[in-house]
């Protein structure tokens, strides 16, 4: 198959007849789009992600993303143009989720480095003692909501999760640490009700 770059006048033309045939249902068409832009998708995500594992996992994301979105891809831009949009944004996305767990995982680095600094008060135990009851997910959605204040959408990109599915995780997550504490009898009704 004859490779041509992307934005070049003379296969515009082949390339958006090629991508009306996979609107219409041609998978095989489809891998005729892949096999015509996957090594400039792919350098273009390298320079961008500066890791090659990444920007492989990134390049087959993306072909994902674009045939399962072509049907709204509309001729006002060329499909290069499309394409490269959805591969700019896909690589921000992954930058954003690689920084974010960057800074938590220094944040707790650091928050370590000062624990072992002093000795831990009495409600700093209470609330270790709390997230150690907790699964790593369940930590991880109560640190991120609680400490770092993301929202729940944020938090979605972060572990790949529906937001409304998360808030109804963390509101369980609420009641069943306020039950625990209940339990140790460490929290008064009023406590509670000002919780909610």
């Amino acid at each position: 198959m004859e490779r041509f770059s992307p934005g070049a006048n003379d296969h515009t033309e082949h390339v958006e007849s090629v991508v009306e045939c996979v609107k219409a249902g041609d998978q095989q068409a489809y891998a005729t789009i892949i096999r015509t832009y996957e090594k400039q998708i792919y350098m273009y995500c390298y320079y961008i992600l500066k890791n090659r594992e990444e920007a492989e996992d990134a390049v087959q994301d993306i072909f994902i993303k674009v045939y399962q979105a072509i049907g709204k891809y509309r001729q006002q831009v060329s499909f290069s143009a499309w394409l490269y949009k959805v591969a700019y944004y896909h690589c921000l996305d992954q930058i954003r989720k690689k920084s974010r767990w960057h800074r938590l995982i220094s944040i707790q680095k650091e928050q370590q480095q000062h624990l072992d600094d002093y000795y831990p008060s009495d409600d700093e135990r209470e609330v270790d003692e709390l997230l150690m009851n907790l699964n790593s997910e369940e930590r991880n959605l109560v640190l991120l909501k609680a400490v770092e204040q993301y929202s729940f959408e944020e938090i979605g990109e972060i572990m790949d999760c529906k937001p409304a599915t998360l808030r109804k995780k963390y509101e369980r997550l609420r009641k069943k640490l306020i039950q625990q504490k209940i339990k140790k009898g460490g929290l008064t009704n009023e406590r509670m009700a000002g919780s909610n």
